[in-house]
């Protein structure tokens, strides 16, 4: 079995608890999620089922899309309403004031990761520590906002909307734009509208997907192609001989290609004469070697 689901997540489940019943449904040991989400948060998920897994590392760093609710005068140590209310505070501001702070966080910049997250610091999930109640230095990291809106839903209460970098974290974002106020914010729900090129258009939610098994409809029929969540590498097209070296694990001549401005050091997909999605190949000097396999199941 092989391919891409995209689960619809919905609230107080984790990323980790969708593959443990994907591999139920699916009857695949080998489930993997591309890009975890809070349990609070809902949306896109892509989850890998089979040999797809084999992948999961070369998902391309695309751009992730969210829609938010944030509230001001209120701070927690989650950056989130789930967490232990820190702060309370008179709020002063407008809107008008919001949505220049969220304006002033566009392009590049700096983040801290948060405490409460899955970074690792010394072979420990940061989330963890702060479960112990401590606190490590964490090293900022640069990302960026490519687009971000914020309209007023009602009083103290705003939507957020953001288009940013891989590695973003929403929550953070909102606390910054709190702190810019000097009123504190913190996020009261979180839905990933895009992930890996996939929309909420191509998502499933877990329930139908348990209604349908139980129907004894075929679940296999709705995964997707592995190569369709790989497409931000160009294709390159082999001959029969040449797709059965590369799928033998032998690098192809770059000469001996059709495609032969192919660019050293990236990856390429590989395709047979039948259209056949054999896997990743990376240009290196004259050849064409063999990055990953796809193997059938």
């Amino acid at each position: 079995m092989n391919g891409i689901i995209c689960i619809d997540k919905a609230q107080d489940i984790t990323s980790f608890g969708v593959c443990s019943r994907l591999r139920r449904l699916f009857g695949e040991k080998k489930v993997g999620h591309a890009g975890t989400l809070d349990p609070m948060a809902t949306g896109v998920l892509p989850v890998l089922i089979g040999g797809a897994t084999r992948f999961l590392d070369y998902l391309p760093d695309e751009d992730k899309g969210y829609t938010a609710v944030f509230e001001l005068g209120k701070t927690t140590d989650t950056l989130d309403i789930t967490g232990n209310v820190l702060s309370q505070s008179e709020v002063t501001v407008t809107a008008e004031d919001v949505i220049a702070a969220g304006e002033s966080f566009k392009g590049k910049i700096s983040q801290l990761p948060p405490m409460y997250s899955a970074v690792s610091v010394g072979g420990e999930r940061l989330y963890n520590l702060a479960r112990k109640g401590v606190e490590v230095e964490r090293k900022p990291r640069e990302i960026e906002i490519k687009s971000l809106e914020i309209k007023p839903l009602e009083e103290n209460l705003y939507q957020l909307s953001v288009l940013c970098s891989k590695g973003t974290y929403v929550r953070t974002l909102i606390d910054d734009i709190g702190k810019k106020l000097g009123c504190g914010a913190v996020m009261t729900a979180l839905r990933r509208d895009f992930a890996c090129g996939f929309s909420l258009s191509d998502c499933r939610n877990l329930s139908d997907l348990q209604a349908m098994a139980e129907q004894g409809e075929e679940l296999e029929n709705l995964l997707l192609p592995v190569d369709k969540a790989l497409s931000a590498y160009a294709a390159v097209n082999v001959s029969d001989a040449q797709a059965s070296r590369f799928k033998n694990g032998g690098a192809l001549d770059l000469q001996r290609l059709k495609n032969k401005a192919l660019q050293s050091g990236s990856l390429y997909r590989v395709y047979s004469p039948e259209g056949e999605f054999l896997g990743l190949g990376k240009a290196c000097e004259n050849e064409l070697k063999v990055e990953k396999l796809y193997i059938k199941r």
